[in-house]
């Protein structure tokens, strides 16, 4: 998704100017890249973790499983 599509998107979803939502955007991103940059890792809440270094690296979040399973009578 491209940054206009996901301003756009937030746009509608929190009832805001497009504008707005895009500069909220600029604020998350530059103050992930900042963090990082410190040496600092960037908590992505229900994504992951991104770890600085030479090669800033992602690990995803563990996911449950959303069906869980079903005792058998």
């Amino acid at each position: 998704m491209k940054k206009a599509e996901l301003a756009n998107h937030e746009a509608r979803r929190q009832r805001i100017a497009t504008g707005n939502a895009a500069d909220q955007l600029d604020r998350v991103v530059n103050q992930i890249i900042r963090a990082l940059r410190s040496g600092r890792a960037a908590e992505l809440p229900g994504l992951g973790t991104i770890e600085p270094g030479k090669r800033w690296i992602f690990h995803p979040e563990k996911r449950k499983a959303l069906i869980k399973d079903v005792a058998k009578p």
